[in-house]
Parts: C-alpha cells; sequence; structure tokens
C-alpha cells in the first residue's frame, strides 16, 4: 500500500479538473483499505472510483482513497444464467465487452459507460431501457466508520431511477469492494423498446440481433453523440431527466403544449432535461471555459481551462433558467466536491 501526498487529479476525474489530492491512497485489495481505516484513525475519507460521475471544484483534504479492486469470477452457473462476482476497480466498459464475449446478456445495453463497477450501484447507472438495478444481484462493501463488511441484496440497495440507498443513508460512509451480477445464457432476452437502437439495426439489415449487435450498436450511438473525455472534457449527462406527477405534468402542457413526455409505469411522467435545456437557448452556448456541449446540452464541457466552481457556476445558470421557464428543478446528476 503506496500513500501519496500532493497527487494531482487531473488524469483522474473525466472533465479533467486540476485539482490535487493532499494524500491519495491506491487499493488493490480489501485488507489494504483496512490497513488505511486502521492508520489513518482521525482522518476523513472520499472513495474515488473512475472519477466519470464527478465534478471536484477544490482540493481534497481528506485521504482519497482509489479503488482498483480487479477480478471478474463465475461463481454460480447452470443451462439458463450466470452470478458474476466482479471487483469494485474494475472498468465497466470491459466488463460489459467481456460480458458479450463469453456470450453473457443482460449489460449490452449499458456498453461505454464510462467509470468503474464499484460506481456503477451508486448511481444505478442506466441507458436504453436498462437499469443496473435489472441485473445486479447485491454487492459487498466495507463500512468506513464502523470498519466492518456488510453484503447487501438488491432489494437492500434501495434502488431507484439514478438513485440508491449509496447516494442517502451511505453517502460518503462505504466504499463497494465487489457486484454480483446475475447474467443470462443464451438464447438471450433482449431489451429493444428504445427506437434509436431498432433504426440502427435495421440500417444494417439486421433482423435477428444478437447481444453483440445490440453492443456495437450502442457504442456508434453513444460515440455520435457524447463527446471523447479525452479530447473534451465531460462527466457525460450532467443533470437527471426530472419526473413530474400527473397532476404537474398536465399543468405545464397546458403552457407548453409541445413539451416532450415519456410516461412511467409509476404513473409519472418523465421530461428529458436535454429538452428543456435547449429551449432555455443553452444548447451549445460556451460561458468562459465552460459550455453545453453543441449536439447534446446535457452534457457539460471543459474547453480546457475550466475549474470545477466555474462548471458549477454554469450548472448553477441552467438550473436557474429551466426553473424560472417551465417551473421545473432539476438536479446535478453528478456528485460535486
Amino acid at each position: 500500500m503506496e500513500i501519496i501526498k500532493n497527487k494531482s487529479l487531473k488524469n483522474f476525474n473525466t472533465f479533467g479538473i486540476d485539482a490535487n489530492a493532499e494524500f491519495f491512497i491506491p487499493i488493490k485489495k480489501k485488507n489494504d483499505l483496512f490497513d488505511v481505516l486502521e492508520k489513518e484513525k482521525n482522518q476523513p475519507i472520499k472513495i474515488l472510483g473512475g472519477g466519470s460521475n464527478l465534478l471536484i471544484t477544490q482540493d481534497i483534504s481528506e485521504c482519497l482513497i482509489k479503488n482498483e479492486i480487479k477480478g471478474i469470477q463465475v461463481i454460480l452457473e447452470n443451462e439458463n444464467e450466470v452470478l458474476v462476482r466482479v471487483g469494485g476497480g474494475e472498468i465497466w466498459h470491459e466488463l460489459v465487452l467481456w460480458a458479450v464475449a463469453n456470450n453473457y446478456g443482460g449489460i449490452e445495453n449499458l456498453a461505454l459507460i464510462p467509470g468503474t463497477v464499484g460506481a456503477a450501484p451508486i448511481q444505478n447507472i442506466g441507458a436504453y431501457g436498462v437499469e443496473l438495478k435489472n441485473v445486479c444481484e447485491g454487492v459487498e462493501f466495507i463500512h468506513l466508520e464502523e470498519k466492518k463488511e456488510y453484503a447487501f441484496s438488491n432489494d437492500e440497495c434501495h434502488f431507484f431511477y439514478r438513485d440508491s440507498i449509496f447516494k442517502h443513508e451511505l453517502k460518503g460512509k462505504i466504499c463497494i469492494t465487489h457486484v454480483f451480477f446475475r447474467l443470462s445464457k443464451a438464447p438471450h432476452s433482449l431489451n429493444l423498446t428504445y427506437g434509436v437502437i431498432k433504426g440502427h439495426l435495421e440500417k444494417k439489415g439486421i433482423k435477428n440481433p444478437t447481444i453483440k449487435n445490440i453492443c456495437d450498436t450502442v457504442i456508434e450511438i453513444r460515440n455520435s453523440k457524447l463527446p471523447d473525455p479525452k479530447e473534451l472534457g465531460n462527466s457525460g449527462s450532467f443533470f437527471k431527466n426530472p419526473e413530474l406527477s400527473k397532476e404537474e405534468f398536465l399543468s405545464i402542457k397546458k403552457k407548453f403544449p409541445d413539451i416532450v413526455s415519456y410516461a412511467l409505469p409509476s404513473k409519472k411522467y418523465k421530461i428529458p432535461a436535454a429538452w428543456l435545456i435547449e429551449q432555455c437557448g443553452f444548447k451549445g452556448v460556451r460561458y468562459g471555459n465552460t459550455g453545453c456541449y453543441k449536439y447534446q446540452p446535457l452534457v457539460l464541457v471543459n474547453y480546457g481551462n475550466a475549474t470545477g466552481k466555474e462548471i458549477q457556476l454554469f450548472s448553477e445558470k441552467i438550473k436557474k433558467a429551466v426553473r424560472k421557464k417551465f417551473g421545473i428543478f432539476i438536479q446535478a446528476e453528478v456528485n460535486i466536491w
């Protein structure tokens, strides 16, 4: 275990914010973390995954633990499915590619989502009709204050839209060391609920798609819509899509008949935050060293020299504009340090 002082975090967050961690500690196994907790008893701790859902607005004075616990292991298998235990430090997209290469289905729609496996349950990541909660069997984590290891089932994680218990009661208190996934074996039940995926497959003449076809299609779609963080710093979708009650939705629809919406099983209505932001005139707008991506207003970008504070200020301007025009409050999806 190595403790690095005054470590630059520029290459450890996809926004490319140049901030420093006073104490930076990579951990490669659970015992490393227990050692840190024992040695740094009075020092506050933060956990860093892939830095892809994070906006850093200041230097980090706490001990910053970089989760680098690896490993992908099939622990149970039958004719229809496999149960896989994955280290929290594994790169999420690499897990998707591993599953597809082994013909294990269930996460192909989640291809190219940045970040690590350990961070995925916190956010309950989702895309193109699939959420992590659909395939997550449970998680193992270490409680930082109690210095104890716990295992939660899917239900105990309290998964909701881009949400979980790890963003509420357990926020900042745990480090997810392993995640369990229940994946399908062929024949797979494919999720083609999003028309954009169907459209891409039809253009290619693919009538009976495989999970690899789905994975490749999602990668193509995401590459066409989202900037590469290596070229233009960003954290993907900065805001959550707001959900309104039926009464709230009908009231707003009277004022804005063209509002885009999706009816949910919960009887609420999801409004695309990207549409709201674009209607407020922010799409492609540059604000100093930051701005809204020209092809996707939900993505805030760093043009090279933005500070975290600058990006945060711009995000607040967007929130106020949406609130003023539509009476809708949009929330940041990213974590802000």
